[in-house]
C-alpha cells in the first residue's frame, strides 16, 4: 500500500477511552493529502463533534495527531494510530492527553463504497 491509497471518506465505529470495549460512537474520517504529502484528516463523531488532525504513513501504518473543542470549551488532543490492513480498511488505537492512562480507545474505518464489511 501507498501514501496515495489513503485519501479518501470512511465509515468509523469506535470505543473510548475507558474500561469498556463496546463501540460508543460512530462517524465520518476524511483523509486528504496536503502540499507536502502529509494526511490531512476530518473527524465527525456521531454527527456533531469534529475533530481535525495531521499525520503521516510508513510501512502500512498511519498516526495522526488530533484535536478538538469539549463541549466545557477547551482543546482537547490526543493521538491515534491505524494499520492500513486494506485500501479500503484501517483498524486503530487513539489515546487524548487528559483521557484516563489505564485504557486505549479503538477504532476501525470502511471506506465508503467499499464491498468490505466491519467486523
Amino acid at each position: 500500500m501507498i501514501l496515495q491509497d489513503l485519501p479518501g471518506e470512511y465509515k468509523i465505529m469506535g470505543s473510548n477511552q475507558d474500561e469498556s470495549d463496546e463501540m460508543t460512537y460512530n462517524g465520518t474520517l476524511s483523509l486528504k493529502l496536503d502540499h507536502n504529502n502529509r494526511i490531512v484528516a476530518d473527524w465527525l463523531i456521531n454527527d456533531s463533534q469534529k475533530q481535525k488532525g495531521h499525520g503521516f504513513f510508513k510501512d502500512n501504518i498511519l498516526v495522526i495527531n488530533f484535536s478538538y473543542k469539549g463541549d466545557d470549551r477547551k482543546t482537547y488532543k490526543g493521538v491515534a494510530v491505524y494499520k492500513c490492513l486494506s485500501k479500503d480498511v484501517l483498524e486503530g488505537f487513539w489515546s487524548e492527553k487528559h483521557g484516563n492512562p489505564l485504557y486505549l480507545g479503538t477504532e476501525k474505518c470502511l471506506r465508503i463504497k467499499s464491498s468490505e464489511r466491519l467486523n
